[in-house]
Formats: C-alpha cells, sequence, structure tokens
C-alpha cells in the first residue's frame, strides 16, 4: 500500500506542473509502473493538449510492458470525445493490467463511465487512493461541477492595525513588492478576477498579469447604475471583461455588459458566471464586497496579507470569524490562508 501512496503522490505532483495552464480542465497527473519500477510519467501539459495519460503512455520505451503495467492516475480516465479521444479507449487499446484512480471525475459526462469503459474490457480498476489529496488539488473543477458555482478565492492586504484602505480609499502600499508579486501569479492560475465599484473607481486598477509570464482572467466588475469612467482600464478592452449592472446588456469586443435585476443576488451573479464557463474568480475587493461574500458564506478561500504600516483609521478589513489554517512569512509580510470547506 505505501508503494501505491508513492507512485500516487508522483501522480499528484505532476498534476500540479498543470496549474494556470489547463484550466477549465482539471490537472491530471499519471505514473505507469511495471514490477515495481516507474517506466512512464505524464501530465496534462495546457489545455486542449494530450491528456495525462496521453503523455504517460508515450514516455514508455518499450510499449509491450504496458500489457503487464499499473498506471496509476489522478483523476478518473475521461470516457468522452472532447478536444481529445477519451483516455479510458487508449487504455483498453493498450490492454493495460490495473488502473488504479485517485478521484472519480463528477463531469456528468465522464463520472463513472471510464471506470465502466476499463473494467468492461477486463482491466483491474481501484479508486480512492488519495482521493482527499487529488479532490483538494482540484477543488475549482469540483466545485464547479457539484456547486455549479466558480470556486471563489478572496484575497486581500490590511494593515497591522486591521484597515485595507486609508479613509480617502487610498491603499499604496499596504504590502511588499514580493507579496504583490505572488497575487500576479495567483490572478494567472484563476479564470476570473472581480472587483466592486469603488475599488475599480479609487484604484482604477488593471486586473491583468504583469511581471511573469501567464494568461490574463477574465476581468469582473460589479458597477450597478454604470458610474464607472468608460475610460477607465477595466473598459480598454485589452482583456475580456464582463460589467454587471441594472442598464444594459450589450456585447462587444472584448468587453460584455450584463444587466442584473435591481435586487440581485450574488448566487445569480455567480450562476451567470458558471453559465459563461468561469471556473474560478479571485476576488480582489473592496472591503465591502468581500464582507458581503463573507457574510453571505459564498466563499470557498481566503488568503489575507498582513502589512507591516499602520493607518490608524480608515476603511475596516473584512472579518472572517475563524481561525488561519495555514500562515506563511513572506519577506516581513504575514500571509493567512482560511478555507470554508
Amino acid at each position: 500500500m505505501m508503494k501505491n501512496e508513492t507512485y500516487m503522490r508522483r501522480a499528484l505532483e505532476l498534476a500540479e506542473l498543470g496549474r494556470g495552464y489547463v484550466s477549465p480542465n482539471p490537472l491530471v497527473g499519471c505514473v505507469i509502473v511495471y514490477e515495481d519500477r516507474i517506466i512512464g510519467e505524464g501530465y496534462h501539459i495546457k489545455y486542449g493538449g494530450p491528456h495525462a495519460e496521453v503523455n504517460a503512455i508515450r514516455d514508455v520505451e518499450d510499449q509491450r510492458l504496458l500489457t503487464e503495467s499499473t498506471v496509476y492516475v489522478t483523476l478518473e480516465p475521461c470516457a468522452h470525445f472532447g478536444k481529445t479521444p477519451p483516455c479510458a479507449d487508449l487504455l483498453v487499446e493498450k490492454r493495460v493490467k490495473k488502473v488504479v484512480i485517485a478521484a472519480v471525475d463528477s463531469n456528468p459526462l465522464v463520472g463513472g463511465k471510464g471506470i465502466e469503459k476499463l473494467e468492461k474490457a477486463g482491466i483491474q480498476v481501484e479508486w480512492g487512493l488519495l482521493e482527499k489529496q487529488a479532490r483538494q488539488q482540484n477543488s475549482r473543477f469540483f466545485t464547479f461541477m457539484e456547486k455549479k458555482r466558480p470556486y471563489i478565492l478572496l484575497k486581500w492586504a490590511q494593515t497591522r492595525d486591521g484597515f485595507v484602505a486609508r479613509a480617502n480609499y487610498d491603499s499604496k502600499w499596504i504590502s511588499n513588492s514580493h507579496s504583490r508579486q505572488q497575487v500576479h501569479k495567483w490572478r494567472a492560475e484563476e479564470q476570473g478576477i472581480m472587483v466592486g465599484t469603488k475599488t475599480a473607481h479609487f484604484d482604477n486598477p488593471r486586473l491583468n498579469v504583469r511581471g511573469l509570464l501567464g494568461k490574463n482572467p477574465v476581468r469582473i466588475v460589479i458597477d450597478k447604475k454604470l458610474t464607472l469612467d468608460p475610460n477607465s482600464h477595466l473598459f480598454d478592452k485589452s482583456i475580456p471583461t464582463i460589467c454587471y449592472n441594472h442598464v444594459k446588456n450589450e456585447e462587444m469586443e472584448n468587453l460584455t455588459f450584463v444587466r442584473l435585476e435591481e435586487e440581485f443576488s450574488m448566487e445569480a451573479l455567480f450562476g451567470d458566471l458558471y453559465d459563461k464557463k468561469v471556473q474560478s474568480v479571485l476576488v480582489e475587493g473592496g472591503s465591502f464586497l468581500l464582507q458581503k461574500l463573507i457574510s453571505a458564506n459564498l466563499w470557498d478561500e481566503a488568503r489575507v496579507f498582513t502589512g507591516s504600516p499602520t493607518f490608524g483609521t480608515g476603511i475596516p478589513a473584512p472579518i472572517i470569524d475563524k481561525p488561519a489554517q495555514k500562515i506563511e512569512g513572506v519577506f516581513g509580510d504575514r500571509l493567512e490562508y482560511y478555507f470554508n470547506h
């Protein structure tokens, strides 16, 4: 059993290498073992490219060994045609001896059908090995499939005395340059990034990825009465942007206005993002929007930087009424992680 876990942990390590490149597909890693020796490894490298099982099989020098090999894969092999052919069919075609799966796929196009296809072909199948770790790794994918909404990740920076901005909404700079660079990495890993009206007005943010290579998330702003300056960065059409409002529906290149009811709920907004296939959203402010989501219990994870400055007075930081599950230091800043399981 320990050897099984070792191989699956290696598959999970490989899967992680795809973070930021494969969404909306899940992260998947695969290891192929013959007589207690790894003979092939692979992971899903980028969206639209070959899946983990395909890359792992291609990595095996002597393909004849596959009929006596065990395949360890972090997610149930797909059984449907998407951007690529079904991986379950490939494993059947190669007549592998056994497949060990960490987590069963929640996608209704897959859920259990890959396992069924393998078993019908006479391949031994086991599932549930390191399932918790595999589901946690793909928390965005599973949340999207099972809760029918994006994975909601909250992020803010606060002063040592608990403020996110001064009374005039100026917030430069609470966290240090290393923390700010970390945020750009996170942006590249999520599909959407959201702010409220006041943050958009006072900060005029670009909400893009800077200082590193990475995909820009879809920008999302709430501007109920369309009071924001049309010349602000968010409306420059450089990146796909969605503006939720009470005034109009309009679509143009890289800019979509979505009209919501006067008394709309955040659930309705996230439901629309689900329909638009936005699998995860990084919410970067402001304090009112963040606290609204916390109070509605409409969040999955929060990452909170506490910098060294103090403001004495200003806009209070949101409050999460539970202890942080993980704490890190970032060159003098404190970074706390909260998970809303």
